[in-house]
């Protein structure tokens, strides 16, 4: 008789690839919806800032509650690798734990009920995922760890330096999913332009997009994750010239100060940085998203206002915005220099305001020109629209896109169109198909 299996993934999408990893060893078992069906629950857990920790503390906790009698309560993930001491002592509702180096023996850990944390690097190999929320586009885990010093960054404590995937096992993995059907990629790590570094190579990111352009299938790519000093101009020239990834630039700055990015330990300084933009700005279709920090230790107002009016004046398409979380075994959270919460807060009101025009003016851009979109389902707005995101953009951080009315008949969901952009509706463009693409 088939059992029942119930899958929270939290976090970042390089915890989902991982949670996909568990759905293919766990193939004999019927997905469901609710909680109280289930007889395995598994919870890949986040454990990067404070609001991530909590989030997958109260998942825990509600699943608990939830769940039925003689089910198994698994944890895995971040968190549990990051504060396996602690949680085994102290988390009676869970049955079994492990980190994040045993996905791939999940079906194992369950079976034989032993928790595990393993002290290898796991990187997908062989591995067949069970690719989640789409029909058209994955996912491609580039690496595990980080090489960088950030000031407030604990991954490297619980993840461990750069481990990179080999070449020829990416290239398998892209070509096993087109394949099925799939033909656009967003590759991911925790500092994706640093690929292949440890390995002796330093240009490995480069070599990968050469890679990907011979395979004829994979017809839309991105990049997510470029760090500052691994970001090169040849690697930059290198995706403005590729006519399969896209002019996607996902670089998070953090700051701009000169002063907070030494605080911060981030290598790149405040011209290397505007030169980098500037140059990724400047090609054609081209989109750029940040990330930033508010309030970390030694951020005066003199460095918020200077980030402030540089936010002002770059034309960014999509920021990300973060209070600073003190987080153990960071130099950071050594620093005396703490910023005020109730200080934060202004400041995150202030840029905020900003951050929202920027998304504004990025959206109404597009308005009256025909765009590339592919259908995703039922809108999030109403029955009557279907939902998409523009080609170009990144999968469930960089919007949707309302289509009210098609010249081609009837929609499938995964297929990719053109549409032209008629108007902004709150946050999200609506637009008409026209074309059917592939």
């Amino acid at each position: 008789m088939s059992k029942n299996l119930y899958l929270v993934s939290l976090g970042c999408n390089k915890n989902l690839v991982d949670s996909e990893v568990m759905l293919g060893k766990l193939k004999e078992y019927t997905i469901v919806h609710e909680p109280e069906n289930a007889d395995v629950l598994i919870v890949n857990t986040c454990g990067f800032i404070g609001p991530a920790k909590e989030e997958s503390l109260d998942t825990i906790f509600s699943l608990h509650e939830a769940r039925k009698k003689e089910s198994l309560l698994v944890v895995a993930g971040c968190l549990t690798e990051r504060y396996r001491e602690e949680l085994q002592a102290e988390l009676s509702e869970v049955d079994l734990f492990t980190g994040v180096g045993d996905y791939d023996k999940i079906k194992e850990i369950i079976d034989k009920k032993e928790s595990r944390f393993s002290q290898s690097v796991y990187l997908l190999n062989e591995e067949e995922r069970v690719i989640t929320g789409s029909n058209s586009h994955a996912y491609i885990k580039l690496s595990e760890g980080c090489n960088q010093s950030c000031s407030f960054c604990a991954i490297p404590s619980f993840k461990g330096k750069l481990h990179s995937r080999t070449l020829e096992s990416l290239l398998k993995e892209v070509k096993h999913l087109v394949k099925q059907g799939f033909f656009d990629f967003s590759f991911i790590s925790q500092d994706s332009s640093s690929f292949l570094r440890d390995l002796g190579e330093k240009e490995g990111l480069i070599k990968l997009i050469h890679a990907i352009e011979k395979i004829t299938e994979v017809k839309s790519a991105r990049i997510l994750y470029l760090y500052p000093t691994t970001t090169s101009n040849e690697l930059i020239k290198t995706i403005i010239a590729s006519k399969t990834f896209h002019n996607y630039f996902d670089m998070p700055i953090q700051h701009i100060s000169d002063t907070m990015l030494k605080i911060m330990k981030r290598g790149a300084g405040k011209e290397r940085i505007t030169e980098q933009l500037t140059v990724m700005r400047e090609s054609e279709n081209s989109f750029l998203r940040t990330g930033l920090i508010i309030g970390h230790p030694g951020e005066s107002d003199k460095e918020f206002s200077e980030l402030l009016e540089f936010i002002k004046a770059f034309n960014f398409d999509r920021i990300s915005l973060f209070p600073y979380s003190d987080e153990e075994n960071t130099s950071a959270y050594k620093m005396d220099s703490k910023v005020d919460s109730a200080v934060i807060n202004k400041r995150l009101d202030a840029i905020e305001e900003v951050v929202s025009q920027k998304h504004t003016l990025s959206l109404e851009s597009d308005v009256g020109k025909e765009i590339e979109v592919i259908v995703e389902g039922e809108s999030s707005e109403h029955e009557f629209f279907m939902g998409s995101r523009k080609l170009l953009w990144a999968p469930g951080i960089d919007g949707e896109i309302l289509l009210n009315d098609s010249e081609v008949g009837e929609l499938e969901v995964g297929k990719c169109y053109r549409a032209k952009v008629t108007q902004i509706a709150g946050d999200k463009l609506i637009a008409t198909v026209t074309k059917t693409l592939y």
